[in-house]
């Protein structure tokens, strides 16, 4: 599985990358905003992470509500730098968009998809990757994972004719909250989990880790002190 971290932060986007372990980025307008970012500095910004994550993929999301609107702010956004993905909503106004950016080998990411039909529309479509969201199931009471399931093996069973040389469409677990999330997307054939940070450092943390760590510190001490 790949990890991507879904932040518009600056620090923690460096931080993850520092790791090692960061196939892309997501964003969102939400993301965005939390780093205080004004509408004339988003391009500029965009570029930043485009820059410290240097050929992998970052969703940046379009804002537009009609087709026409989204085909040419998704250009827009794919012109700030080679790595971008043009991040779409799945609506009715989105597919069309995504088959005219597709065709133009523009990569989109459709997000907010909640259930199969929606992601074989998108994978149909043309979008080079697609976001089933997990956590706001939770928030409901429903479970996301099982839905998570389903999308994953309905848009596995088919092909599709976009983006088969880069090994498309990929399936991108999003609102991901817990390791636990990560585990079960990631045994279920899911393509990539999309993480905040603060749950990306909670997948490095297990209980038995720090109690062999402490215990670790504390025999090498009786060695020092000997």
């Amino acid at each position: 599985m790949k990890f991507f971290i879904d932040t518009a932060d600056l620090d923690e986007i460096r931080e993850a990358a520092s790791w090692g372990v960061l196939s892309g980025v997501t964003t969102n307008p939400s993301l965005y905003a939390k780093t205080g970012g004004k509408l004339v500095d988003f391009d500029p910004h965009m570029v930043k992470i485009c820059q410290i994550c240097e050929g992998l993929p970052v969703s940046a999301e379009s804002t537009a509500s009609t087709t026409e609107a989204m085909v040419e702010e998704g250009r827009r956004l794919a012109a700030l730098a080679p790595n971008i993905v043009v991040k779409l909503p799945i609506c009715e106004a989105s597919l069309p968009a995504t088959h005219q950016l597709a065709s133009e080998g523009i990569r989109v990411n459709m997000t907010l998809v909640f259930s199969a039909p929606q992601a074989l529309l998108a994978a149909r479509a043309g979008a080079r990757y697609i976001s089933p969201f997990v956590g706001r199931f939770d928030d409901i009471g429903d479970e996301g994972l099982d839905h998570l399931a389903e999308v994953v093996t309905a848009v596995k069973n088919y092909t599709y004719g976009y983006w088969d040389e880069e090994g498309g469409p990929e399936i991108i677990t999003a609102s991901v909250r817990t390791p636990h999330h990560v585990t079960q997307a990631a045994l279920m054939g899911a393509d990539i989990a999309t993480v905040p940070f603060g749950a990306l450092k909670k997948c490095l943390k297990h209980p038995l880790t720090d109690q062999g760590l402490a215990s670790f510190e504390a025999d090498w001490k009786k060695v020092t002190q000997a």
